[in-house]
């Protein structure tokens, strides 16, 4: 019997071809296998340009596209209310309408053309979407006033902390249904790929039980909650991702108050125990964020872009705000009023978030929630001070390590899992490490390796 010898060129084609069918039948498998390599880069419209327009911020997509930006997240883009009102243009979170476009940033045609385009770049698109509460004179306070929680004196109730909107009542099934429908209309007349759930744990679990799956009968939808699943582990269960507030609360207090080192990583085993049914959004800063509490250098100092390093790195999403790739270091925008983002034509960290964002799309290591990913502590002998982490799938591996100090650390690797040759993802160096390498990083410095000599 004769062996079957194939010259190379037919083998690498027959492999390619191999290969194709693979990650075709792997794509029709999973659907929604893009959420665990994605990004999310927030968008402010109004503050996005001096012009503050859909058709205005649709110029800037080929930029984000090169940056490597996967995942659009607009702020609500509904009207906003005029009753109560704060400032002169008043909060996006206040609606007035859930089913027609604020006609400050332009007409429903112009968001249609904005997602169409988009798409064609390949971009997912997501929007906010306001469940809890609406504006003083939503269209709803006229029509349904039963839909609204009331005060004893008849009067509707007033959001905690918020003067300016008003609570929903979800213990009436026929609001339930409108509220659902409003959210049927933006996938149906846009085709939008899913919802950023702004206070997802301020509304009934079980709406969201109800909703999601009667939304998805149009088509499959990424749910992005504002929760901390650690605070409201059963909302886990209805989204793909949600906030890591209590990461972004103790990183600060980390910076700020000297905490040690064994706080942060006690808070990221607890998030892992979560498993990997839901992700976590990991960002160092948001819209909220930004204008209320400081931009994420006055929050962590020198420390934030090794934050932005991690949040691309870990197990989950990372999420981006617009104008942090200025970057924005003392910047806050405005909320309620026009305050456009102070772009210079200068992107000085463009590079630096095209990096980890490619690394994180393209890497198998770094899929977001997905158990075939391990991660591992990788043991120095500078543990008190170096977060050191490898994610592994595979044959794939990403080797992470941040200096958490404000000073120089000299280290050695004392681990196996870091043993092998690695390539500095922003360099493009190349590294031979073995047990007891010696590594030095600036203060809050930070390296990112790839594992060389895999297989495809």
């Amino acid at each position: 019997m004769k062996k079957l010898i194939l010259i190379p060129a037919i083998a690498a084609l027959l492999l390619s071809c191999k290969t194709q069918k693979t990650t075709e039948k792997t794509a029709m498998e999973n659907p929604q296998d893009w959420k665990r390599t994605t990004n999310i880069y927030e968008v402010n419209v109004r503050q996005y340009t001096p012009e503050g327009t859909f058709a205005a911020f649709e110029k800037e997509l080929p930029r984000l596209k090169k940056m490597g930006v996967k995942t659009l997240w607009f702020m609500p883009i509904t009207p906003i209310a005029q009753l109560n009102k704060k400032g002169s243009l008043g909060s996006q979170y206040a609606a007035y309408d859930y089913t027609t476009i604020n006609p400050e940033f332009g007409t429903l045609e112009n968001f249609k053309h904005l997602v169409d385009e988009a798409h064609k770049m390949g971009f997912k698109v997501i929007i906010d979407w306001v469940a809890n509460h609406t504006g003083w004179d939503h269209v709803w306070t006229k029509t349904h006033p039963e839909y609204y929680l009331k005060d004893a004196d008849g009067s509707f109730h007033k959001a905690s902390g918020m003067d300016d909107i008003i609570e929903l009542d979800y213990s009436n099934k026929e609001m339930r249904l409108a509220m659902i429908d409003a959210m049927k209309y933006w996938v149906k007349e846009t085709n939008i790929d899913g919802f950023r759930c702004d206070l997802a744990s301020w509304v009934e679990v079980d709406f969201w039980q109800q909703a999601r799956p009667e939304v998805e009968k149009l088509k499959p939808l990424f749910f992005l909650g504002e929760f901390d699943e650690l605070e409201a582990p059963e909302y886990g269960k209805v989204f793909d991702a949600s906030y890591s507030w209590k990461w972004m609360h103790l990183s600060q207090d980390f910076y700020q108050k000297h905490l040690p080192l064994s706080d942060l990583k006690n808070l990221l085993e607890q998030y892992s125990k979560i498993g990997d049914n839901s992700m976590r959004a990991w960002f160092t800063s948001n819209h909220d964020e930004n204008s209320w509490n400081g931009t994420e250098y006055e929050k962590y100092g020198d420390f934030a872009p090794a934050l932005a390093v991690f949040s691309a790195t870990w197990n989950g999403v990372p999420l981006l705000y617009n104008g942090q790739e200025l970057p924005m270091k003392t910047k806050r925008l405005e909320f309620f009023e026009k305050d456009p983002i102070p772009w210079t034509g200068k992107y000085e960290l463009e590079n630096f978030y095209k990096t980890l964002f490619d690394l994180k799309s393209e890497n198998p290591a770094l899929r977001g929630g997905d158990p075939a990913v391990t991660t591992f502590w990788v043991n120095t002998n500078a543990n008190d001070k170096i977060l050191a982490y490898l994610r592994k799938n595979g044959e794939r591996e990403v080797l992470v390590l941040i200096n958490t100090t404000k000073d120089p650390v000299n280290f050695k690797l004392e681990d196996d899992n870091s043993v092998g040759s690695f390539k500095n993802v922003f360099t493009k160096s190349k590294s031979e490490f073995i047990k007891g390498s010696d590594v030095s990083l600036d203060a809050f410095g930070y390296l990112v390796y790839e594992k060389l000599g895999f297989r495809l």
